[in-house]
């Protein structure tokens, strides 16, 4: 499978964790469904990992790499933690169209931090996300 697949599978996947979050977050706290979620993601992923890596290839990694993905790793928890707030207090078709900004916050930030092109395609491709991110949330 190539790039594009994989996108529309974790953009269906996406989409599906919206839907079982809010319904999971009806009854407990935000913070409590995050940690229960992030702990099926940590088992599901380490699961994936060792079914398909040597164990010695975590010696392999950098101390660069470790940063990046520990920070990301961080910023990731803070998303969903927001994520699932999010989603208790209010509609799912009005918060995951805010939360796909991300998408617009990803062009923009590639360009400073990764001298990716911030082309006029580019550019109005995440008009548009926002504009459509506007007319979803403020229905």
């Amino acid at each position: 499978m190539n790039w594009l697949t994989w996108s529309l599978l974790s953009a269906v996947f996406a989409g599906l964790t919206a839907i079982l979050a809010k319904v999971g977050v009806k009854d407990v706290d935000s913070h409590l469904a995050t940690a229960i979620r992030t702990g099926v993601v940590l088992v599901f992923a380490w699961g994936v990992t060792l079914a398909t890596q040597p164990a010695s290839a975590i010696l392999g990694i950098s101390s660069k790499t470790w940063l990046f993905l520990i920070l990301s790793g961080l910023a990731t928890g803070c998303s969903w933690l927001c994520y699932f707030r999010a989603l208790q207090l209010g509609e799912v078709g009005k918060v995951a169209p805010i939360d796909k900004l991300s998408v617009v916050f990803v062009l923009i930030l590639a360009a400073l931090f990764l001298g990716e092109s911030l082309t006029w395609k580019t550019a109005l491709g995440g008009s548009l996300i926002t504009a459509g991110a506007i007319l979803l949330a403020w229905r």
